[in-house]
């Protein structure tokens, strides 16, 4: 029989699209095929405290307040937390390391090239696309930018930095 495939599916996250990730990865921890993968879940709580199997399981189902961190130091500082979990980020789930990690985080810390970065230097593999790839597609100006260099058509637009927004809202919207 063929080794299955260790995968950890890692959702919900810091960012204001929480909710949206945590139905993504509802729909894809029920659509896996078992039979072909050992699926970890992976859960962020909003305030930033990583979860595993149980934890991960009621962070979907509502009630993460109650469930244990991933390690005691995600419950300190944030740099504590990624020192603390960088080396067991290989090997979440307890009895052997995870082949690849499927993240299913949307928005800020999730689509912005901020987790490929960690698993980067964690030497974890991953799903989708690398650090610049996210990093660029999330910042919609530089994105423009990219495709505009590249000969591709854009749409017209305006890019506004939210300090000039606030200092001149009514000239930006002149523009």
């Amino acid at each position: 029989m063929t080794k299955k495939l260790r995968v950890g599916v890692l959702f919900g996250g810091r960012s204001g699209e929480h909710e949206v990730s945590l139905l993504s990865a509802a729909s894809i921890l029920k659509a896996i095929d078992r039979g072909r993968f050992e699926v970890v879940p992976i859960g962020i709580t909003k305030a930033g405290r990583w979860l595993t199997e149980g934890g991960a399981q009621a962070l979907l189902a509502g009630s993460a307040e109650e469930a244990p961190a991933l390690s005691e130091a995600a419950e300190t500082e944030p740099a504590d937390a990624v020192t603390a979990l960088v080396p067991q980020a290989a090997a979440l789930g307890g009895d052997g390391k995870l082949d690849v990690v499927f993240p299913v985080l949307h928005g800020t810390f999730g689509e912005d090239g901020t987790i490929q970065g960690l698993f980067e230097l964690a030497d974890i593999a991953y799903v989708g696309s690398g650090v610049l790839g996210s990093a660029a597609g999330m910042d919609k100006d530089v994105m423009k930018r990219l495709f505009a260099q590249a000969g591709l058509p854009i749409v017209k637009h305006v890019s506004v930095l939210r300090t000039v927004w606030e200092r001149s809202p009514e000239e930006t919207i002149d523009q």
